[in-house]
């Protein structure tokens, strides 16, 4: 079975961590970070049993600043 390495965003919502992998478009969340980087994981090996990943290369992450009220 194949490996391989995955991105993923967290950010804090009403009490729980919501965790993104961008490159599958899964979604999961969790009480804690680790627990929802599992959750996630599991999500996304779900995803990937019915939809193998394309060979499209790892996304490029950033940060930007923005002015805001």
């Amino acid at each position: 079975m194949p490996v391989g390495t995955f991105t993923a965003v967290l950010h804090k919502e009403e009490g729980l961590y919501v965790a993104d992998c961008p490159e599958v478009g899964t979604v999961s969340q969790g009480k804690t970070v680790e627990e929802a980087v599992a959750n996630l994981k599991e999500a996304t090996e779900l995803y990937l049993e019915e939809f193998p990943p394309q060979q499209s290369g790892r996304p490029l992450v950033t940060v930007f600043e923005a002015r805001y009220a």
